[in-house]
């Protein structure tokens, strides 16, 4: 006999129930900063009993035997330190007592935040063991899923909708691979704020179980991608997808486009897809207007492709273009890169040619095709400088910032796939160059991380975002309990001083004889018609940063780190002393050089000797412009 999830789910709570929450010892680990559970601890006897906390934080022990006694707990968390259990043990030792608590405070490494786990069975079971209330509906087991592998989501027709690759249920270890769906009410039409949890009301067959919303005839796992929500002509909103077919090891076979129809919730085929095609929708899409047109960006992690926002470009291949400096009669196959004049790379829009992906580019930087002042889309560590191996990530535009943000995950970093990195530019082409970790894992991957900017709260300064925890690719052999091949959800304070991360600061006027100056974006359609990336600084006051200002004198800006005269108003950007101790390898002294006849002062990173200029001292510590691409300009 088979029994739905809903009756197992309620017959679960009803044994919970008659066990009595007095029964266990309740164990509650939080945040050390914000006082919140933490999910995901491992807490372990001395014999290898192990426990881990469910999403509110919580372990229900009662491990017969070790009650009325004292006993430690080897304590361990991605991304949280552990506390010393003394003689090299990291741990704590409790007085476990039926109906009793205990709660360990844990210092968070992480920048981001681990809030709760977003699918799977037993979300909250000890929450539920314990007595409380979780805020799901179903804290236990939702629709029969155990277990899901990278998530898309769009907001269409006034819900979230969310859909995820191969997906575990308990009748068998087969489950669905072709991808399970779920809506959600947003936050401000009655769903749960994004801090609490998801909701998720999925797509089920008659016996109450997740089902496949994208069939797709032929064998092996169905995968969607560049999920895009756009208006036709008739002001009707219409959901898109990119499909792939895949069989081993891990090939795609197949390539189409599908639409969602909304009343059998599922995906129709629209037409396939030549497998050769140089440029196709994909990864987490987003929108943004370029010269009055609005155009959707797909990031892969890089806005290097986009298309009109319109059903019918979506659909029509040869309107995708590419931003890459390869020619126009370049195939991936024969790359060939495009130089001006002066033999500097050329980047620009251009359709039907392959984008330089970072394997391409890792190719062609090999080869000589590319130097390395050539490369435009790379990342650095902005304390070290050492170069990050981009793999996937999403970019939204972040009102609080009044930047394009990107959470963007690592491959082959402290963990294969599982360190993932905050990064930020004035445009959706850059620059990009400096990140910052706001999460880390030992030996475990957390893969396809998804920004939710339907969640942003406090104007963008705290966004959301989420991955895939999963042992897969990891060289770890043990699989977490529950939250293995499952979506984590996290959360990030963009005010976070350690977020302050350099931004361009751009040279106005470049001819020889005429006078420069700099400056900042300040909006979103600020970037100055002639412009070149000086070199980087901080946008925001920091502890460890200085102000820097700027006056006019005799017509010519002069910077200075003295705010004692009236026509100084606020920083032009913030920086660090000349004899900041131990100061990040991406710095170096910001020289000033005066003309003296005309008074006139030039600032830059490197020596400037012509008409006439000498060097007039330093103002302050700035951050390389590194190997990044000199110009912004879309």
């Amino acid at each position: 006999m088979q029994y739905s999830p809903f009756f197992l789910a309620a017959l679960f709570c009803l044994l919970a129930a008659n066990a009595q929450a007095s029964d266990y010892f309740r164990i509650k680990v939080v945040d050390e900063a914000t006082g919140r559970g933490v999910p995901l601890v491992e807490l372990t006897t001395v014999n290898n009993v192990r426990f881990m906390t469910d999403s509110a934080g919580l372990v229900a022990f009662d491990e017969r035997g070790l009650l009325n006694r004292r006993v430690f707990f080897h304590v361990s968390s991605h991304g949280y330190e552990s506390p010393d259990g003394g003689f090299g043990a990291r741990g704590r030792a409790f007085d476990v007592t039926a109906g009793r608590e205990a709660v360990l405070k844990l210092k968070r490494i992480n920048i981001a935040e681990r809030l709760y786990r977003v699918t799977g069975g037993g979300i909250y079971r000890d929450s539920v063991l314990l007595g409380d209330k979780p805020p799901l509906a179903q804290p236990l087991l939702n629709a029969g899923v155990l277990g899901s592998d990278s998530v898309v989501n769009a907001v269409f027709n006034g819900r979230i909708h969310w859909f995820w690759g191969d997906t575990n249920l308990p009748p068998h270890p087969l489950g669905i691979f072709d991808v399970p769906g779920a809506t959600s009410q947003l936050p401000e039409n009655g769903g749960l704020q994004p801090d609490v949890g998801v909701d998720l009301n999925y797509f089920v067959n008659d016996a109450g179980n997740a089902r496949a919303t994208a069939d797709m005839p032929g064998p092996g796992p169905t995968w969607i991608g560049g999920l895009t929500v756009l208006k036709g002509d008739d002001n009707r909103e219409r959901m898109f997808a990119n499909y792939v077919k895949i069989k081993p090891p891990m090939e795609t076979y197949e390539r189409g486009l599908v639409e969602f129809d909304a009343d059998a919730e599922r995906f129709n085929l629209v037409k396939k897809l030549p497998l050769d095609a140089p440029l196709f929708p994909d990864g987490h899409p987003f929108r943004a207007i370029e010269q009055g047109v609005e155009y959707v960006y797909f990031p892969r992690p890089f806005p290097s492709l986009r298309v009109r926002a319109t059903p019918n470009d979506f659909l029509d291949l040869t309107q995708y273009e590419s931003y890459t400096c390869l020619t126009s009669d370049s195939t991936e196959a024969t790359p060939v890169v495009d130089r001006d004049d002066d033999g500097v790379a050329k980047y620009s829009w251009k359709r039907g040619v392959p984008a330089v992906s970072g394997k391409l580019q890792d190719q062609l930087t090999k080869s000589g095709d590319l130097k390395p002042e050539d490369v435009h889309f790379q990342l650095v560590d902005v304390d070290s400088g050492k170069l990050i191996k981009a793999h996937g990530g999403s970019v939204y535009w972040n009102e609080h910032r009044q930047r394009w943000v990107m959470i963007m995950l690592e491959s082959w970093g402290q963990s294969m796939l599982g360190e993932i990195w905050f990064a930020e530019a004035d445009t959706p082409v850059g620059p990009w160059l400096y990140a910052r970790k706001v999460v880390t894992h030992d030996k475990y991957s957390f893969y396809n991380p998804k920004q939710h900017p339907m969640f942003d709260r406090e104007n963008g300064r705290v966004i959301f975002f989420e991955g895939t925890y999963t042992n897969t690719f990891s060289g770890n052999t043990e699989q977490t309990p529950r939250y293995d091949y499952n979506q984590i959800m996290y959360r990030l304070d963009l005010a976070d001083e350690r977020l302050a991360l350099p931004v361009p600061v751009y040279q106005i006027g470049d001819s020889i004889g005429e006078s420069q100056s700099l400056q900042r974006r300040k909006a979103p359609d600020s970037v100055p018609e002639r412009h070149r990336v000086a070199f980087f600084a901080l946008d925001r006051k920091t502890s460890a940063t200085i102000p820097v200002y700027s006056r006019t004198v005799k017509g010519h800006q002069q910077l200075t780190t003295v705010s004692s005269t009236d026509e100084i108003s606020e920083p032009v950007f913030f920086a660090l002393a000349n004899d900041q101790p131990d100061a990040p390898a991406t710095t170096e002294l910001l020289l000033d050089f005066m003309q003296s006849e005309t008074g006139e002062h030039r600032y830059s990173t490197t020596a400037i000797t012509e008409n006439g200029f000498r060097e007039n001292g330093t103002v302050c510590r700035v951050w390389s412009t590194g190997r990044a691409s000199k110009s912004s300009k879309p």
